[in-house]
Order: structure tokens, then C-alpha cells, then sequence
């Protein structure tokens, strides 16, 4: 293949995410491309992590984000890990600044593995969410799924970090909802003129909950950092859990959880792994890729 770049198949709690090293470069990942990959079974993933060139001094890349459908991402947790675990392993490294569309993040790699990333500031006010109609408190908005006198999903809170989420607050298990059913209604519900990722959460403990979502973009997922940041900062705002929670995310494989920490200065720390599973070669323009141990070009289509 010609014109390829390094790129890496990693996850973070099971969210799929490819890792591709754009450095040196001026062009970018295609639409094409991505719906190419997500359409292979090897390459499927939730989120692209297109690693730039720095555009802003004091950081050490620019990270371009695209979901499985080959739209933009501002934020992804998941795969800022990935990014992270990627060139801590090429560099030797264990702190980095990367600029998003959604801002600067900084993050951390562990002695013990884990990283963290400081995914910033949430916000709250329904304009920057944003959201299609004014409320002056977003921390429960009016919005159901289901009969008036018995509604399935209800009053959400929401957030954004850096990209839009509402939180349903649930009883009894997260899995037992049709939010496969539930979550395309309500990312394109006219409330969210942007769309927004769709997060069910049962609080568990005044420190833990457990949650699953429907991510804007990707669909159904098996973990999403953003919305465990969201649900642990609107758990800490509604006075459901303190302002360090862990998460189990329930869909993830395996099992496993984030520690979110919603600090004194405003700002959302987000703990957890990262996997990498296997690298090779991609061509950026048609999404056509090689595996480093078979070296066998497959065609993603």
C-alpha cells in the first residue's frame, strides 16, 4: 500500500477506538475512511483518535476525533487513555498536552498503568450544552420517554464536556432498558440541536453508580469517558453521590470502571485503563489497511 500511515487498535473499558498517527502530515482522516473501517469487523470502532501535529504551543498534538459514522467528535476519555498509552510507550513519557476542538486536555500515565486524563471544566448553562430550549436549571430538564402517567425515561440532567449528554437517573439495572430502542430517539431529540450521547445511571452508593450509553454518533457502546464524567458531575451537582465516584460501566468487556473526581477547581479527572491490541497500516483517504503480523491488505468496505 502507498501513502499509509501507523495506526493502533486499542480500547478503554471496551470502547473501540483506532489510534492513528497523522504527525508530519497536513491531510486527515476521511469521512470514507471511517465509515470504511467501522464497516470491516477488525477495524470497528467508536471513536478515531487522529493524532496531529501540535497547533498551539506548550502541547504536544493537535487530536482530531471522528465517530464510526464519519462525523466529528469534540471529546472522547476513552481514547485520550489510548492516545495517551500510544506515544508513553513510543516517547517514554508519562504527561502530555493535547489540544481538541473541545480544548486542552492534560493527562497522565501511572506507575501502576491506569491514566488520567483532566477532561476540564463542565458546563451547565443550557446555551453551551447546548440545548434547544432555555432552562435555568439544567440539573432536571423536562423530557420523557413513554406514557405521561408512567414514563420509561424522565427528567435527565445535562451536561457538556466538551460535546452534549443527559443523564436519565434509573431504579433498578441499567441493562433491563431497551436503550437500544430509546438511545436513536433521544440523541435526535429536538432538544439537543447538536444531538447529545444518552447515559442511563443507577446510583448504587453515595461513591458509585453504574451506567451505560447510547453514544452520539457511535450507538450503542460498550463504555463512553465522557458521559462516566458527565453522570459523576451531575451525581455530585443533584446530590446523588460525593464528588469522587466510581463507575461501573456495565456494558464494558471486560467489566471494569473510571474514577471520576469533580475537583475544587472546577475541573473533571477521569481514571482507568487503556488495551492495546493489535497495529498496522492504514491509507487515511480510502480506510484500506494492513495487520503488522499478517501483512495481509484487507479492503474495509
Amino acid at each position: 500500500m502507498s501513502n499509509t500511515v501507523e495506526f493502533a487498535r486499542m480500547n478503554g473499558l471496551g470502547n473501540k477506538i483506532l489510534v492513528v498517527d497523522m504527525r508530519g502530515r497536513k491531510d486527515k482522516v476521511t469521512p470514507e475512511a471511517a465509515i470504511a473501517l467501522n464497516a470491516d469487523p477488525a477495524t470497528a470502532f467508536d471513536q478515531i483518535m487522529a493524532i496531529h501535529d501540535p497547533k498551539a504551543s506548550g502541547t504536544d498534538a493537535f487530536i482530531d476525533i471522528l465517530n464510526c459514522d464519519g462525523t466529528k467528535a469534540q471529546a472522547c476519555g476513552n481514547g485520550t487513555r489510548c492516545v495517551v498509552q500510544a506515544l508513553s510507550s513510543e516517547t517514554g513519557r508519562k504527561s502530555f498536552t493535547f489540544q481538541t476542538v473541545a480544548g486542552i486536555l492534560n493527562a497522565v500515565e501511572h506507575d501502576d498503568g491506569t491514566i488520567s486524563v483532566d477532561m476540564g471544566k463542565p458546563q451547565f448553562a443550557w446555551d453551551r450544552i447546548p440545548l434547544s430550549e432555555e432552562f435555568f436549571d439544567t440539573s432536571r430538564i423536562e423530557l420523557q420517554i413513554g406514557p405521561i402517567e408512567a414514563p420509561i425515561l424522565h427528567s435527565p440532567s445535562v451536561v457538556s464536556m466538551g460535546n452534549p449528554h443527559a443523564i436519565f437517573w434509573v431504579e433498578r439495572d441499567v441493562m433491563s432498558y431497551d436503550l437500544a430502542r430509546f438511545g436513536p430517539m433521544l440523541e435526535n431529540h429536538p432538544m439537543f440541536p447538536e444531538k447529545a450521547n444518552i447515559t442511563l445511571a443507577q446510583v448504587t452508593s453515595p461513591s458509585s453508580m453504574i451506567t451505560r450509553t447510547w453514544e452520539r454518533g457511535a450507538g450503542l457502546t460498550l463504555a463512553c469517558g465522557s458521559a462516566a464524567c458527565a453522570a459523576g458531575v451531575s451525581a455530585a451537582r443533584t446530590g446523588r453521590t460525593a464528588r469522587t465516584v466510581e463507575i461501573d460501566v456495565a456494558s464494558s468487556v471486560p467489566r471494569g470502571t473510571l474514577q471520576i473526581e469533580w475537583r475544587g477547581d472546577d475541573h473533571v479527572v477521569m481514571t482507568g485503563p487503556a488495551v492495546w491490541e493489535w497495529s498496522g497500516r492504514l491509507d487515511p483517504v480510502t480506510g484500506v489497511f494492513t495487520r503488522d503480523e499478517q501483512q495481509a491488505e484487507v479492503l474495509a468496505r
